[in-house]
């Protein structure tokens, strides 16, 4: 499920989705405001019905708000995944991920992902590229970028 709202005006097509997903099974969902957004996430977590929640906010999240998704992703056993811009993380994450695609001449699926915040384990860098065919995502080694 993806929710957004509160002057995000930009359209999704879930046929944009295709090699990574089934655009039959997204679930789009344009909420009035972030309130309205952070509601409708909360209970898709709980709820347990879907196992992947992504959330476009556009304002910082505050500890209760972030709480609240915490304690909601695990009762139900999901993820909540929250897109902001940079800066406006919230102290109650788990984790904080910086992506950035590596441009390389030829490939235009490597990124690298950093985990810049991690409450119970380590930091770290990944180089990954997407695998089409198996929908997975592919770890490439830094020499092998």
């Amino acid at each position: 499920m993806w929710v957004r709202g509160g002057g995000d005006f930009t359209q999704i097509n879930p046929n944009g989705f295709a090699d990574f997903i089934a655009p039959s099974k997204l679930t789009l969902c344009n909420t009035k405001d972030q309130k309205q957004s952070l509601a409708v996430a909360e209970q898709a977590l709980r709820a347990g019905a879907v196992s992947l929640v992504v959330m476009t906010l556009n304002k910082p999240l505050g500890l209760t708000e972030g709480r609240r998704l915490q304690l909601a992703a695990r009762d139900g056993k999901s993820t909540g995944l929250a897109i902001i811009p940079e800066g406006m993380g919230s102290n109650a994450t788990e984790t904080r991920w910086h992506c950035a695609p590596v441009f390389r001449s030829g490939d235009s699926t490597l990124q690298k992902w950093e985990l810049i915040k991690n409450k119970s384990g380590t930091l770290g860098v990944w180089y990954v590229r997407w695998d089409t065919t198996s929908r997975r995502l592919i770890v490439v080694s830094p020499t092998g970028e």
